[in-house]
């Protein structure tokens, strides 16, 4: 199969206000983590810039609140559909720009519109309560949005991020400026076209840039709630911010999950998931990737075999223009020289390399920052691997014997975001999903997201609960109304 072509973004400036403007920050360059292939200038925005973009979304922000809930919901649906039929083109621009497989991306943009459809069909949920206070009065609450608010997103799933998680906000009534990711910016600027022919000017703003932007966003007067996907550390930062404005925070953060795979398991379904669990299409770059495979020690063995074979027939790095690639590269060098820091520090602390560990041979994947899925057994607590999110293609694997000690090791991490369970026994399962700290848990199954069902984590994986009516309600605030009738 050739690799698709379609055009890059032409317009690489700031969207506020319905229209674009000049960055009074500057640009910085895009690259191609594949290939390292220059793509071209990015808008950076300041302080400047912000201040700017708020500003129009401030005052945008009471018309449209005012529009019926219904008005809002079709225009949702509206951008949906101009979101799906743009699918291959947002699939090229983060697969050139972000390095993971276009097919994937194709599906990520699928998900966009979804989440666009699903909010705007909600609109009518965000209902207020009565209390009974006899016949002299009337006690009601309604539910208001914020104003203005920021959404922050990673490099790993760009479109599907911004199209998607602007949805609660936007039906909520809310108006808001998006942040799309520094280092893969350019599906945001075609999101930015398509939003101008279908929102009022003024209700979304899309501002590229790096430190300076974000901190700008989370310190403005004017914005009153912000939701972050990004690392724990980033998360921290946008924590220590709007703690200095009292305001609320939503964060999706790290995870280092845990897939466990019981002595009673269906094997070879359970590998399957072990495998996909852990995102390798993604090179890992996933927060709820299943990093950390534990396996009873009874099929120990057999099932470390049966992931290597799967690991080296299913994802074999590739250019991710290529509609046959199955896995692609890291964001960057720094990316890079991360997780080869994670995979020389098990080497050191006694792991056994299972498959992968290094670049892949393919001349043409050279100048990319590509490393092969990655395999570890023998992963102790101790070890940096078990403990530290990796956000990379290394996969570690632990023997358990008794379920308290296993117990203990999975809740050891400070992360609690996902975990994978398999087993044929029903009470094991659940006993074993009450038991372990995770904001979201698959039975027999691994990495799939369900539209309705919250999702988000305990501990430091975040804040807040995202793809769900709570995460709607979230983007909006209680109002209590006392009605004397005496």
């Amino acid at each position: 199969m050739r690799p698709v072509e379609h055009r890059l973004p032409v317009c690489r400036d700031l969207f506020y206000g319905g229209q674009w403007h000049v960055p009074q920050g500057g640009y910085a360059r895009t690259v191609d983590p594949a290939t390292q292939a220059d793509l071209g200038p990015v808008a950076e925005a300041n302080a400047a810039d912000v201040d700017a973009a708020v500003r129009a979304a401030y005052e945008a922000f009471p018309a449209w609140r005012s529009l019926a809930p219904a008005e809002r919901g079709a225009l949702l649906r509206r951008l949906a559909e101009r979101v799906r039929a743009c699918a291959d083109e947002f699939a090229f621009l983060d697969a050139i720009n972000c390095g993971n497989p276009i097919r994937e991306m194709g599906r990520d943009a699928n998900a966009a519109a979804a989440q666009l459809d699903y909010y705007g069909g909600l609109v009518r949920e965000i209902k207020g309560e009565t209390l009974p206070v006899g016949d002299r009065a009337i006690n009601y609450s309604v539910r208001e949005p914020w104003g203005v608010v920021a959404r922050i997103v990673a490099y790993n799933h760009p479109l599907m991020f911004l199209a998607g998680k602007l949805a609660p906000a936007l039906a909520a009534g809310n108006t808001v400026i998006l942040k799309p990711p520094a280092q893969a910016p350019l599906s945001a600027y075609r999101l930015a076209e398509l939003v101008a022919e279908v929102m009022p000017a003024g209700v979304v703003g899309v501002l590229s840039g790096d430190r300076e932007c974000g901190q700008a966003l989370v310190s403005h007067p004017r914005v009153r709630r912000v939701a972050l996907i990004g690392s724990t550390a980033t998360g921290t930062a946008v924590l220590r911010g709007a703690a200095d404005k009292i305001m609320p925070a939503q964060l999706e953060l790290g995870g280092k999950n845990p897939l466990i795979i019981c002595p009673d398991a269906d094997l070879e379904r359970a590998l399957d998931g072990a495998v996909s669990g852990m995102n390798f299409t993604w090179a890992g770059q996933s927060c709820g990737s299943t990093s950390r495979c534990f396996v009873h020690r009874s099929i120990y063995e057999v099932a470390i075999e049966g992931i290597r074979q799967r690991v080296i027939e299913r994802h074999r790095c590739g250019l991710p223009t290529d509609p046959a690639t199955t896995m692609g590269c890291l964001i960057s060098r720094a990316q890079f020289d991360k997780t080869m820091g994670f995979i020389e520090s098990a080497h050191a602390e006694g792991a056994r390399l299972v498959c992968g560990g290094g670049r892949p041979a393919d001349p043409a994947l050279s100048r990319g920052w590509f490393i092969e899925a990655t395999v570890f057994a023998d992963v102790t607590p101790s070890m940096r691997l078990f403990r530290e999110e990796v956000f990379g293609p290394v996969l570690a694997m632990t023997p358990w014997d008794s379920e308290d000690e296993l117990v203990e090791q999975v809740n050891a991490p400070e992360y609690g975001l996902t975990a994978s369970i398999w087993t044929r026994d029903l009470a094991r399962a659940h006993k074993l999903a009450a038991r372990v700290e995770s904001g979201y848990v698959w039975i027999n199954h691994s990495s799939s997201h369900l539209l309705g069902a919250d999702f988000g984590g305990y501990k430091r994986s975040g804040l807040g609960r995202e793809e769900g009516l709570s995460e709607l309600l979230a983007w909006t605030q209680s109002k209590n109304i006392f009605v004397s009738l005496g």
